[in-house]
Protein backbone atom coordinates (compact mmCIF):
# COMPACT_ATOMS: atom_id res chain seq x y z
CA UNK A 1 0.00 0.00 0.00
CA UNK A 2 1.42 3.88 -0.63
CA UNK A 3 -1.12 5.70 0.85
CA UNK A 4 -1.91 9.40 -0.19
CA UNK A 5 -0.25 12.98 0.64
CA UNK A 6 -2.31 14.31 3.26
CA UNK A 7 -5.49 16.07 2.72
CA UNK A 8 -6.52 13.09 -0.75
CA UNK A 9 -9.10 10.60 -0.60
CA UNK A 10 -10.30 8.23 -3.55
CA UNK A 11 -12.78 6.34 -4.86
CA UNK A 12 -12.41 3.32 -7.01
CA UNK A 13 -14.62 1.28 -8.57
CA UNK A 14 -15.90 -0.88 -11.89
CA UNK A 15 -18.61 0.36 -13.41
CA UNK A 16 -18.73 -1.53 -16.73
CA UNK A 17 -17.57 0.62 -18.88
CA UNK A 18 -15.81 -2.22 -21.00
CA UNK A 19 -15.44 -4.85 -18.62
CA UNK A 20 -15.02 -6.13 -15.01
CA UNK A 21 -11.43 -4.18 -13.94
CA UNK A 22 -11.83 -1.13 -12.36
CA UNK A 23 -12.52 2.30 -14.26
CA UNK A 24 -13.84 5.05 -12.69
CA UNK A 25 -11.36 7.03 -10.73
CA UNK A 26 -11.87 9.99 -8.43
CA UNK A 27 -9.17 11.63 -6.14
CA UNK A 28 -10.39 14.47 -4.09
CA UNK A 29 -9.38 17.13 -1.65
CA UNK A 30 -11.29 18.70 0.99
CA UNK A 31 -11.33 22.03 -0.43
CA UNK A 32 -9.89 23.16 -3.33
CA UNK A 33 -6.10 23.27 -4.14
CA UNK A 34 -2.87 24.51 -6.22
CA UNK A 35 -3.17 22.72 -9.04
CA UNK A 36 -1.38 22.70 -12.97
CA UNK A 37 -1.94 20.88 -16.09
CA UNK A 38 -0.59 19.84 -18.98
CA UNK A 39 -2.61 18.73 -21.94
CA UNK A 40 -2.06 17.16 -25.30
CA UNK A 41 -1.60 19.43 -28.55
CA UNK A 42 -3.56 16.91 -31.09
CA UNK A 43 -6.41 18.60 -33.01
CA UNK A 44 -8.62 15.82 -32.26
CA UNK A 45 -8.34 16.77 -28.52
CA UNK A 46 -10.99 15.07 -26.87
CA UNK A 47 -13.56 16.62 -24.25
CA UNK A 48 -12.03 15.37 -21.07
CA UNK A 49 -8.68 17.41 -22.00
CA UNK A 50 -10.51 20.63 -22.98
CA UNK A 51 -12.83 20.69 -20.30
CA UNK A 52 -9.52 20.18 -17.76
CA UNK A 53 -7.63 22.78 -19.57
CA UNK A 54 -10.46 25.32 -18.73
CA UNK A 55 -10.98 23.98 -15.44
CA UNK A 56 -7.17 24.20 -14.13
CA UNK A 57 -6.62 27.78 -15.93
CA UNK A 58 -7.13 29.02 -12.34
CA UNK A 59 -4.72 27.20 -11.06
CA UNK A 60 -6.55 25.17 -8.63
CA UNK A 61 -8.99 21.99 -8.22
CA UNK A 62 -10.71 19.96 -6.02
CA UNK A 63 -10.98 16.54 -7.65
CA UNK A 64 -9.91 14.75 -10.99
CA UNK A 65 -11.99 11.95 -12.34
CA UNK A 66 -10.93 9.34 -14.46
CA UNK A 67 -12.89 7.10 -16.78
CA UNK A 68 -10.72 4.58 -18.62
CA UNK A 69 -11.20 2.20 -21.43
CA UNK A 70 -13.31 4.80 -23.44
CA UNK A 71 -11.99 7.76 -24.50
CA UNK A 72 -14.64 9.68 -25.78
CA UNK A 73 -13.02 11.54 -28.66
CA UNK A 74 -14.32 12.51 -32.07
CA UNK A 75 -18.19 12.14 -30.79
CA UNK A 76 -18.74 16.04 -31.66
CA UNK A 77 -21.18 17.60 -29.14
CA UNK A 78 -22.80 14.74 -27.68
CA UNK A 79 -19.33 13.49 -26.47
CA UNK A 80 -18.91 17.16 -24.61
CA UNK A 81 -22.42 16.73 -22.77
CA UNK A 82 -21.34 13.44 -21.58
CA UNK A 83 -18.47 14.56 -20.59
CA UNK A 84 -19.50 17.46 -18.85
CA UNK A 85 -22.46 15.53 -17.13
CA UNK A 86 -19.29 13.14 -15.69
CA UNK A 87 -17.89 16.79 -14.21
CA UNK A 88 -21.47 17.46 -13.22
CA UNK A 89 -21.92 14.49 -11.68
CA UNK A 90 -18.80 13.97 -9.36
CA UNK A 91 -19.25 17.71 -8.21
CA UNK A 92 -22.65 17.03 -7.01
CA UNK A 93 -21.36 13.97 -5.39
CA UNK A 94 -18.72 16.21 -3.53
CA UNK A 95 -20.57 19.11 -3.06
CA UNK A 96 -18.30 21.36 -5.17
CA UNK A 97 -18.23 23.98 -8.10
CA UNK A 98 -18.22 21.56 -11.23
CA UNK A 99 -15.19 23.95 -12.71
CA UNK A 100 -13.18 22.50 -9.66
CA UNK A 101 -13.39 19.37 -10.65
CA UNK A 102 -10.93 18.22 -13.75
CA UNK A 103 -11.49 15.41 -16.19
CA UNK A 104 -9.49 12.40 -18.37
CA UNK A 105 -10.29 9.66 -20.35
CA UNK A 106 -8.18 6.93 -21.91
CA UNK A 107 -9.17 4.41 -24.36
CA UNK A 108 -10.91 3.55 -27.64
CA UNK A 109 -11.44 6.88 -29.49
CA UNK A 110 -14.69 7.33 -31.35
CA UNK A 111 -16.75 5.37 -28.73
CA UNK A 112 -19.40 7.55 -26.39
CA UNK A 113 -19.59 6.67 -22.68
CA UNK A 114 -21.79 4.20 -21.76
CA UNK A 115 -23.79 7.09 -19.98
CA UNK A 116 -26.60 4.81 -17.91
CA UNK A 117 -23.54 2.39 -16.87
CA UNK A 118 -21.39 6.11 -15.59
CA UNK A 119 -24.69 7.63 -13.96
CA UNK A 120 -25.64 4.59 -11.96
CA UNK A 121 -21.70 4.02 -11.04
CA UNK A 122 -21.78 8.20 -10.08
CA UNK A 123 -25.17 7.30 -7.58
CA UNK A 124 -22.77 5.09 -5.93
CA UNK A 125 -20.17 7.43 -5.24
CA UNK A 126 -20.33 7.83 -0.95
CA UNK A 127 -20.46 11.35 0.21
CA UNK A 128 -17.34 11.01 1.61
CA UNK A 129 -14.23 9.46 0.07
CA UNK A 130 -12.24 7.50 2.41
CA UNK A 131 -9.87 5.50 -0.17
CA UNK A 132 -6.13 6.15 0.88
CA UNK A 133 -4.11 4.00 -1.48
CA UNK A 134 -2.69 5.38 -4.42
CA UNK A 135 -1.92 1.57 -5.90
CA UNK A 136 -5.37 0.96 -6.28
CA UNK A 137 -5.72 4.60 -8.25
CA UNK A 138 -2.72 3.57 -10.25
CA UNK A 139 -4.57 0.05 -11.17
CA UNK A 140 -7.91 1.71 -12.12
CA UNK A 141 -6.75 4.16 -14.81
CA UNK A 142 -4.74 1.45 -17.05
CA UNK A 143 -6.13 -0.40 -20.44
CA UNK A 144 -3.32 -1.98 -22.15
CA UNK A 145 -0.88 -1.84 -19.02
CA UNK A 146 0.82 -4.54 -17.87
CA UNK A 147 1.44 -3.37 -14.68
CA UNK A 148 0.71 -0.24 -12.58
CA UNK A 149 3.09 2.40 -12.60
CA UNK A 150 3.77 4.24 -8.82
CA UNK A 151 6.17 6.33 -7.54
CA UNK A 152 7.24 8.11 -4.34
CA UNK A 153 9.36 11.09 -2.67
CA UNK A 154 9.96 13.45 0.35
CA UNK A 155 10.79 16.94 0.42
CA UNK A 156 11.43 18.44 3.96
CA UNK A 157 8.33 16.71 5.84
CA UNK A 158 6.21 16.54 2.78
CA UNK A 159 4.93 14.06 0.12
CA UNK A 160 4.77 13.41 -3.33
CA UNK A 161 2.99 10.32 -5.13
CA UNK A 162 2.30 10.35 -8.79
CA UNK A 163 0.58 7.55 -10.83
CA UNK A 164 0.71 7.13 -14.31
CA UNK A 165 -0.93 4.99 -17.35
CA UNK A 166 0.40 4.50 -21.02
CA UNK A 167 1.91 2.15 -23.00
CA UNK A 168 0.80 2.83 -26.42
CA UNK A 169 0.29 6.00 -28.87
CA UNK A 170 2.76 7.73 -26.52
CA UNK A 171 4.89 10.21 -28.68
CA UNK A 172 4.00 13.25 -25.98
CA UNK A 173 3.87 16.34 -27.18
CA UNK A 174 3.07 17.76 -23.41
CA UNK A 175 3.37 14.29 -21.30
CA UNK A 176 2.18 10.96 -21.35
CA UNK A 177 -0.91 9.50 -21.76
CA UNK A 178 -2.59 10.01 -18.40
CA UNK A 179 -0.49 11.40 -15.12
CA UNK A 180 -1.49 12.59 -12.01
CA UNK A 181 0.63 14.03 -9.02
CA UNK A 182 -0.65 14.74 -5.61
CA UNK A 183 1.53 16.40 -2.48
CA UNK A 184 0.80 17.68 1.10
CA UNK A 185 3.74 20.40 0.13
CA UNK A 186 2.28 24.27 0.39
CA UNK A 187 2.97 25.61 -2.68
CA UNK A 188 1.24 28.32 -4.59
CA UNK A 189 -0.95 27.71 -8.15
CA UNK A 190 1.71 30.04 -10.05
CA UNK A 191 4.79 28.68 -8.73
CA UNK A 192 2.57 25.33 -8.83
CA UNK A 193 2.50 26.06 -12.64
CA UNK A 194 5.78 26.75 -13.61
CA UNK A 195 7.41 24.09 -11.25
CA UNK A 196 5.40 21.68 -13.28
CA UNK A 197 5.91 22.32 -16.83
CA UNK A 198 9.72 22.32 -16.41
CA UNK A 199 9.24 18.56 -15.04
CA UNK A 200 6.99 17.95 -17.97
CA UNK A 201 9.37 19.29 -19.90
CA UNK A 202 12.55 16.87 -18.79
CA UNK A 203 10.41 13.47 -18.03
CA UNK A 204 7.37 12.86 -19.58
CA UNK A 205 8.18 15.54 -22.71
CA UNK A 206 11.05 12.44 -23.60
CA UNK A 207 9.12 9.29 -23.77
CA UNK A 208 8.09 7.66 -27.02
CA UNK A 209 7.07 4.36 -27.67
CA UNK A 210 5.69 4.36 -30.90
CA UNK A 211 5.89 7.95 -32.16
CA UNK A 212 1.88 8.97 -31.97
CA UNK A 213 0.44 11.77 -29.86
CA UNK A 214 -2.45 10.55 -28.34
CA UNK A 215 -5.88 12.68 -28.38
CA UNK A 216 -6.51 12.43 -24.95
CA UNK A 217 -2.55 13.57 -22.81
CA UNK A 218 -3.51 14.51 -19.45
CA UNK A 219 -0.72 15.71 -16.67
CA UNK A 220 -1.92 17.01 -13.50
CA UNK A 221 -0.36 17.69 -10.32
CA UNK A 222 -2.70 18.88 -6.99
CA UNK A 223 -1.00 20.39 -4.17
CA UNK A 224 -2.80 20.57 -0.96
CA UNK A 225 -0.65 22.21 1.55
CA UNK A 226 -1.14 19.91 4.19
CA UNK A 227 2.55 19.21 5.14
CA UNK A 228 3.41 23.19 4.79
CA UNK A 229 5.75 25.44 3.06
CA UNK A 230 9.26 23.63 1.19
CA UNK A 231 11.89 25.01 -0.80
CA UNK A 232 10.76 25.15 -3.89
CA UNK A 233 14.03 24.16 -5.45
CA UNK A 234 14.29 21.12 -3.67
CA UNK A 235 10.83 20.42 -4.33
CA UNK A 236 11.60 20.53 -8.19
CA UNK A 237 14.11 18.45 -7.56
CA UNK A 238 11.62 15.80 -5.69
CA UNK A 239 9.09 16.38 -8.23
CA UNK A 240 10.99 15.94 -11.14
CA UNK A 241 12.47 12.08 -9.56
CA UNK A 242 8.78 11.10 -8.88
CA UNK A 243 8.18 11.75 -12.96
CA UNK A 244 11.14 10.94 -13.99
CA UNK A 245 10.08 7.02 -12.33
CA UNK A 246 6.79 7.01 -13.74
CA UNK A 247 8.34 7.96 -17.80
CA UNK A 248 10.80 5.19 -17.40
CA UNK A 249 8.08 3.37 -15.89
CA UNK A 250 5.84 3.92 -18.90
CA UNK A 251 8.47 3.26 -21.41
CA UNK A 252 9.65 -0.19 -19.74
CA UNK A 253 6.17 -1.02 -20.23
CA UNK A 254 5.31 0.13 -23.55
CA UNK A 255 2.97 -2.49 -25.54
CA UNK A 256 4.84 -5.43 -26.23
CA UNK A 257 7.67 -4.19 -25.34
CA UNK A 258 11.02 -6.58 -23.91
CA UNK A 259 13.83 -3.91 -23.63
CA UNK A 260 14.04 -0.20 -22.10
CA UNK A 261 15.78 2.01 -24.60
CA UNK A 262 17.30 5.16 -23.62
CA UNK A 263 19.15 7.53 -25.89
CA UNK A 264 21.52 10.61 -24.23
CA UNK A 265 22.77 13.34 -26.94
CA UNK A 266 25.40 15.45 -25.63
CA UNK A 267 27.50 18.28 -27.00
CA UNK A 268 24.47 19.74 -29.29
CA UNK A 269 24.44 23.37 -29.83
CA UNK A 270 20.83 23.66 -27.37
CA UNK A 271 18.92 21.11 -26.13
CA UNK A 272 16.22 21.63 -28.98
CA UNK A 273 18.67 20.28 -31.41
CA UNK A 274 20.24 17.15 -28.50
CA UNK A 275 16.18 15.96 -27.73
CA UNK A 276 15.23 16.19 -31.92
CA UNK A 277 18.33 13.87 -32.70
CA UNK A 278 17.68 11.50 -29.49
CA UNK A 279 13.77 11.02 -30.61
CA UNK A 280 14.58 10.34 -33.93
CA UNK A 281 16.82 7.67 -33.21
CA UNK A 282 14.80 6.11 -30.22
CA UNK A 283 11.67 6.67 -32.81
CA UNK A 284 13.45 4.53 -35.46
CA UNK A 285 11.36 1.46 -36.34
CA UNK A 286 14.78 0.17 -37.56
CA UNK A 287 16.35 0.86 -34.16
CA UNK A 288 14.26 -0.23 -32.26
CA UNK A 289 13.61 -3.45 -33.88
CA UNK A 290 17.87 -3.54 -34.10
CA UNK A 291 17.68 -3.68 -30.13
CA UNK A 292 14.71 -5.88 -30.05
CA UNK A 293 16.78 -8.31 -31.87
CA UNK A 294 20.09 -8.21 -30.32
CA UNK A 295 21.33 -7.01 -33.55
CA UNK A 296 24.77 -5.00 -33.15
CA UNK A 297 23.82 -3.01 -36.10
CA UNK A 298 24.69 0.11 -34.89
CA UNK A 299 25.38 1.87 -38.64
CA UNK A 300 20.87 2.35 -37.80
CA UNK A 301 21.61 4.77 -35.50
CA UNK A 302 24.18 6.93 -37.75
CA UNK A 303 21.01 6.58 -40.38
CA UNK A 304 18.84 7.82 -37.83
CA UNK A 305 20.96 10.96 -36.84
CA UNK A 306 21.65 11.53 -40.22
CA UNK A 307 18.16 12.19 -41.12
CA UNK A 308 17.76 14.70 -39.08
CA UNK A 309 18.32 16.62 -42.11
CA UNK A 310 17.85 19.94 -41.21
CA UNK A 311 21.27 20.65 -38.59
CA UNK A 312 23.77 21.26 -41.09
CA UNK A 313 25.85 21.85 -38.63
CA UNK A 314 26.70 18.31 -37.14
CA UNK A 315 29.45 16.79 -39.26
CA UNK A 316 29.38 13.03 -39.78
CA UNK A 317 33.15 13.12 -38.97
CA UNK A 318 32.46 14.70 -35.49
CA UNK A 319 29.81 12.59 -34.47
CA UNK A 320 30.47 9.90 -31.50
CA UNK A 321 28.55 7.02 -31.01
CA UNK A 322 28.55 4.46 -28.19
CA UNK A 323 26.11 1.65 -27.10
CA UNK A 324 26.84 2.10 -23.29
CA UNK A 325 30.24 2.54 -22.69
CA UNK A 326 31.78 0.96 -26.30
CA UNK A 327 32.24 3.20 -28.89
CA UNK A 328 31.42 1.97 -32.37
CA UNK A 329 32.09 5.04 -34.21
CA UNK A 330 33.88 6.86 -35.77
CA UNK A 331 36.58 4.42 -34.01
CA UNK A 332 36.13 1.11 -36.47
CA UNK A 333 35.61 -1.67 -34.21
CA UNK A 334 37.10 -5.02 -34.50
CA UNK A 335 35.72 -8.73 -34.18
CA UNK A 336 36.56 -9.12 -30.45
CA UNK A 337 34.09 -5.28 -30.21
CA UNK A 338 31.75 -6.67 -31.92
CA UNK A 339 30.92 -9.40 -29.96
CA UNK A 340 31.10 -6.92 -26.88
CA UNK A 341 28.36 -5.27 -28.74
CA UNK A 342 26.21 -8.54 -29.40
CA UNK A 343 26.64 -9.34 -26.18
CA UNK A 344 25.44 -5.75 -24.79
CA UNK A 345 22.70 -5.93 -27.25
CA UNK A 346 20.71 -8.90 -25.18
CA UNK A 347 20.81 -6.25 -21.91
CA UNK A 348 17.22 -5.68 -20.70
CA UNK A 349 18.42 -1.85 -21.04
CA UNK A 350 20.15 -0.59 -23.48
CA UNK A 351 21.25 2.97 -23.89
CA UNK A 352 22.69 4.39 -26.80
CA UNK A 353 25.18 7.37 -26.34
CA UNK A 354 25.67 10.19 -29.17
CA UNK A 355 27.75 12.96 -29.37
CA UNK A 356 27.30 15.33 -31.72
CA UNK A 357 29.84 17.73 -31.54
CA UNK A 358 28.43 21.29 -32.23
CA UNK A 359 28.05 22.39 -28.57
CA UNK A 360 27.44 21.87 -24.93
CA UNK A 361 23.75 21.02 -24.00
CA UNK A 362 22.03 17.67 -23.67
CA UNK A 363 19.10 15.91 -23.53
CA UNK A 364 18.11 12.04 -22.93
CA UNK A 365 14.76 10.13 -24.51
CA UNK A 366 13.00 7.00 -23.27
CA UNK A 367 11.54 4.47 -25.45
CA UNK A 368 11.16 0.59 -26.05
CA UNK A 369 12.31 -1.76 -28.52
CA UNK A 370 9.38 -3.18 -31.38
CA UNK A 371 8.01 -6.25 -31.08
CA UNK A 372 5.71 -8.62 -32.89
CA UNK A 373 3.37 -8.43 -29.74
CA UNK A 374 3.29 -4.64 -30.14
CA UNK A 375 1.55 -5.60 -33.50
CA UNK A 376 -0.62 -8.27 -32.27
CA UNK A 377 -1.72 -5.52 -29.59
CA UNK A 378 -2.67 -2.98 -32.42
CA UNK A 379 -3.88 -5.13 -34.76
CA UNK A 380 -6.71 -6.64 -32.35
CA UNK A 381 -7.11 -3.06 -30.47
CA UNK A 382 -11.12 -3.28 -30.90
CA UNK A 383 -11.98 -6.79 -31.56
Amino acid sequence: MVEFPKGFTSHVANIGIKDTTNDLVIVAADKPVAAAGVFTKSRFAGPSVDISRRHVENHAARAVVVLSKNANVANGPQGLSDAEEVVAGVSQALHCDPSDVLIASTGVIGRRYPMDRIRAGLAQVPKELSGTDAISVAQGIMTTDTVHKIAEAAVAGARIVGVAKGVGMIEPDMATLIAMVFTDAAVIGDDLDRIWRRVIDRTFNCVSIDSDTSTSDTAVVLASGAAGRVDLSDFEVALESVCLSLTKQVARDGEGAEKLIEVHVDGARDREQAKTVAKAIVNSPLVKTAVHGADPNWGRVAMAIGKCSQYTDVDPEAVVIRFGDLEVYPRPIDERDLSKLSDYMRSHDIVIHVSLSTGNQAATVWGCDLTDGYIRINADYTT
